[in-house]
């Protein structure tokens, strides 16, 4: 399906309101399927995710949740792309209107894209729309052939404009102007033409229409400012007067969107108070035409920041309605699970997770799965989807169902919007199709290339295997209910890849820490980037890539600081918490997805840290595994003691071997010569074990790789690097 239009949807699919719940709570489960007729819905405990017929392989336990087996199937659509709505008022059916805004294209096309539309359920109404070569207006009063201006004008990608739109009933005229605020002359089109009265008037959208069904169409992708409506056309050659905070006569409604930046609210800061709402979450806090390099934050000048960025694929909430509800039962043990969906031989499964009941923890050992970093890469469309791939696929049985055929269901923050802008929001309220069991993220000459959820099921699956029980819990819950979450707990568990979190995560964690509990960073490139929530917008999280990093691309000059919450963005590095303070080691090289292994150091033999190696006889830790043929591997981080790694920090053992694909790290660099440690750049591509004591006792260890975890199963888990795993979680979590 390589190529696939945005139109493909998988047969059977669906998301859920929340990801985990606590026994005697509910999930809302919304399903769509693209053929009639009856599905089925199950429960499964997932225990291994990871398709490789090397390994443990697909594990499920069916579950009794009590569900009624059989459900009727239903198409629900999908409402792609982001635009802004107002409410139905009668000033926008008058006799006399003209529409004025600043707009930058970022992207233009032969289609046209509408900047502003306003028609009723029939079509009636008008439009302005922009295309490569111009403006069109369209006045359409529903009894004949429709009126139509166009303005020939070629805008520029990037560039600012003001553009102006209008119609006088009883002058019987459309006017289209457009000026660059670069210093040409205005341009502008009138014509004469009969025009027909407007029965009523729709909601006014901003930077997309709609069609019958309510479902938007022909957005445009850019940025917007100031887009006031004014009751009167200017005169011949003149512009609409600007919106100020004194507004002249004639304006009817002044959309200031430096106002609410933070929210989905557009307010209007006219005498009518036509406020509208934003839908699909497009970008606010981004510079608008006046933006001048003098503030960096939006909080400093808002009106610098007056534009939002309208994108054709931006997707919140597909809103579908619910099926029907998951109650998970009394006494359900806490765990990883999955809702499979299965009709006509297809099928998807949609995992969430079981916590234990508040307050009353059911283990010693807590696994915190990173769903924030699942989140942050969810839907990411690689490219890499090739016949390799999908020969795999069918061969492992694994999850046929890859990002790069289905745009459809929205991208990760990996991608890039058509326009070329990186994408800086995720949603969950929607399928997501790399976080599913068996999702193949590469094909692994040396082992299963799993990254995400699936390759955080070798850490659940080794637990099972070694009959350590464990409770489950999310960084989303983690942030919303803080420390108490875990204290209850005598050792946490981290992910492969915690990459990302907010300041409530860290905050829980190192509390959590300087109260005696023990943690276990069992991956590479954690506690990176920053991230923001907002109450009003659930199951969504904010990115903006600020300086320094590998990045997959880079927030625009004065776009650092975050909409949701005002705070700057990037790297937690760059925010005064590098992840060397919390767990002891932070990211040093990054490679291709292939591992190597770790050789033991000194340190690793001292009494204090000897327990962690009882019973491991390698010199040379983890040269097998599941990722990328090894322990080390592809991301790797290592301690630094002016970024915050405690002196006394025992570095238990080095990685080496890695091939001429591994890099170091940008924040590292001064010059080509030089870098912020003052290590050569090659003596930075390593990953580092690293046992730490915090000042309230609590103890740290940290493996400094993403494919640590993927050795586990190696030989029936009886190999160095599980052994080494087992010694730390059992004394840890006081289970010897």
């Amino acid at each position: 399906m390589t190529g696939a239009s945005t139109k493909a949807r998988l047969p059977i699919t669906g998301y859920l309101d929340r990801l985990s719940a606590r026994p005697g709570e509910r999930l809302a489960v919304k399903v769509s399927a693209e053929e009639a007729g009856d599905y089925e819905a199950s429960v499964l405990r997932i225990r291994c995710a990871d398709p490789n017929p090397a390994g443990p392989g697909l594990r499920y336990e069916p579950q009794d949740f009590g569900l009624g087996g059989r459900y009727p199937a239903r198409r629900q659509a999908i409402d792609r792309g982001s635009y802004a709505s107002i409410p139905a008022d009668r000033a926008f059916a008058a006799p006399r209107l003209a529409i004025a805004a600043r707009v930058q294209p970022w992207l233009l096309r032969k289609e046209p894209s509408t900047l502003f539309a306003c028609r009723d359920a029939a079509g009636r109404g008008w439009s302005l729309s922009l295309t490569e070569t111009g403006l069109d207006l369209e006045h359409d009063g529903g009894g004949g052939t429709p009126s139509r201006l166009a303005l020939p004008i070629r805008m520029r990608r990037r560039h600012w404009y003001r553009v102006w739109a209008g119609f006088d009933l009883d002058r019987g005229q459309l006017l289209v102007g457009c000026q660059p605020l670069d210093g040409e002359s205005p341009v502008e089109a009138r014509s004469a033409a009969t025009l027909e009265a407007l029965a009523d008037a729709g909601a006014l959208t901003l930077a997309a229409s709609l069609d019958a069904e309510g479902l938007s169409f022909a957005h445009f992708n850019g940025r917007l400012e100031d887009v006031a409506l004014f009751g009167a056309l200017p005169e011949p050659g003149a512009a609409p007067p600007e919106p100020s905070d004194r507004p002249g006569p004639g304006l009817i409604a002044w959309w200031d969107f430096s106002q609410g930046i933070e929210s989905q609210a557009i307010l209007d800061r006219g005498a009518k108070g036509l406020n509208g709402r934003l839908v699909n979450v497009p970008t606010r806090a981004v510079c608008g035409s006046r933006w001048s390099g003098r503030a960096m934050s939006w909080r400093e000048a808002p009106r610098d920041y007056a534009a939002i960025h309208f994108h054709e694929d931006d997707l919140y909430d597909c809103g579908w309605d619910s099926d029907f509800e998951i109650l998970v039962p009394e006494g359900m043990r806490s765990g990883v699970y999955g809702l499979r969906l299965s009709q006509g031989g297809h099928s998807d499964i949609l995992p969430f997770y079981v916590l234990p009941p508040k307050g009353r923890p059911t283990a010693k050992v807590c696994f915190l799965a990173p769903t924030f970093t699942y989140q942050a890469y969810a839907n990411h469309a690689r490219g890499n989807c090739d016949a390799a791939m999908r020969g795999r696929i069918a061969e492992w049985g694994a999850t046929p169902y890859n990002p790069d055929d289905f745009p459809v269901y929205g991208p990760s923050t990996y991608n890039f919007h058509p326009d070329g802008t990186g994408t800086a929001f995720s949603s969950r309220l929607r399928p997501t199709l790399t976080v599913r069991p068996g999702f193949l993220t590469f094909v692994d000459a040396r082992g299963s290339g799993l990254r995400h959820f699936s390759a955080d099921s070798h850490l659940t699956d080794w637990l099972e295997g070694l009959g350590i029980d464990y409770d489950v819990v999310t960084d989303e819950d983690l942030d919303e209910e803080g420390a108490a979450l875990i204290e209850g707990y005598e050792v946490v568990l981290t992910g492969t890849h915690p990459e990302y979190h907010t300041s409530g995560t860290l905050d829980a964690l190192e509390g959590y820490c300087r109260q005696g509990g023990n943690l276990v960073y069992l991956g590479g490139n954690g506690f990176y980037w920053r991230i923001a929530r907002s109450p009003t917008l659930p199951g969504t999280i904010e990115l903006r890539r600020a300086e320094g990093g590998i990045r997959a691309w880079a927030a625009e000059p004065g776009e650092s600081y975050h909409a949701l919450d005002g705070q700057y963005g990037g790297l937690w590095r760059r925010n005064g918490r590098p992840p060397q303070r919390l767990v002891g080691i932070g990211f040093s090289a990054q490679g291709l997805f292939e591992g190597s292994y770790y050789r033991r150091l000194p340190d690793s033999r001292r009494p204090e840290a000897a327990w962690i190696f009882e019973g491991v006889e390698e010199e040379e830790l983890g040269d097998y595994g599941l990722s990328g043929g090894g322990a080390a591997g592809f991301e790797l981080d290592r301690a630094d003691v002016e970024l915050g790694t405690p002196e006394e920090a025992l570095i238990l053992a080095r990685s080496e071997g890695h091939s001429g694909s591994f890099v170091m790290v940008p924040e590292e660099f001064l010059s080509h010569l030089a870098t912020t440690s003052g290590e050569r750049h090659a003596d930075l591509i390593r990953g580092e074990i690293v046992y730490l004591k915090h000042p309230g006792g609590g103890q740290v260890l940290s493996v400094g790789s993403i494919t640590f975890c993927g050795s586990l199963s190696h030989a029936n888990y009886r190999n160095g690097v599980s052994r080494l795993l087992e010694n730390v979680v059992r004394r840890f979590g006081g289970l010897d």
